[in-house]
């Protein structure tokens, strides 16, 4: 799945990038100004915008590719990036409903569940270090390991915690 979503994010970054310069070379040779705005300006600025979201897309597509290849949640920037463009898709479907229609706002519902399913399918729980059946040290294995370690300290009624880890009950005080 996550293949599928490298290469979609791909294709999309081509495809924002080739719209956006074509708008740009629109404007650049009807030269008309609109509201005032300077005929070049808007063209700069739209072959601009169109390859840096461009390149956003296809970071995002990197992101995602390294993610089917590692077969590994992505971490840090890269589960950043792939959570702001689930919202960007988001964002361009809203739009895309009241300006485009009904299939581009279905294509932007159908990247938006993509790429949260790829971040939600990868994000699996972390596995105790240790082996599930050790008993904490000076224990006996049966959860009596000095008196308090049972379920009522909100472990399992084994003796440990329920995440896998040992529960160590506290030192005991002295009278002095």
């Amino acid at each position: 799945m996550a293949w599928i979503v490298a290469v979609v994010l791909f294709a999309e970054a081509l495809g924002i990038a080739a719209v956006n310069w074509f708008l740009g070379v629109v404007v650049d040779r009807q030269d008309m100004s609109l509201a005032g705005l300077d005929p070049d300006m808007m063209s700069v600025s739209s072959k601009i915008g169109g390859v840096v979201f461009g390149l956003y897309f296809a970071l995002c597509g990197l992101v995602a590719l390294l993610v089917a290849l590692r077969d590994r949640a992505p971490a840090g920037l890269g589960r950043v990036l792939l959570i702001s463009a689930a919202v960007v898709h988001g964002l361009l479907g809203a739009f895309a409903w009241g300006l485009l229609g009904a299939a581009e706002f279905v294509f932007m519902v159908v990247m938006l569940g993509l790429i949260v399913l790829l971040l939600m399918t990868y994000d699996r729980p972390e596995q105790p270090a240790g082996p599930a059946d050790a008993t904490p040290e000076g224990g006996t294995g049966d959860g009596s390991a000095g008196g308090s370690g049972g379920s009522a300290a909100g472990g399992t009624d084994d003796g440990r915690a329920g995440d896998g880890s040992p529960v160590t009950p506290p030192p005991a005080p002295t009278a002095r």
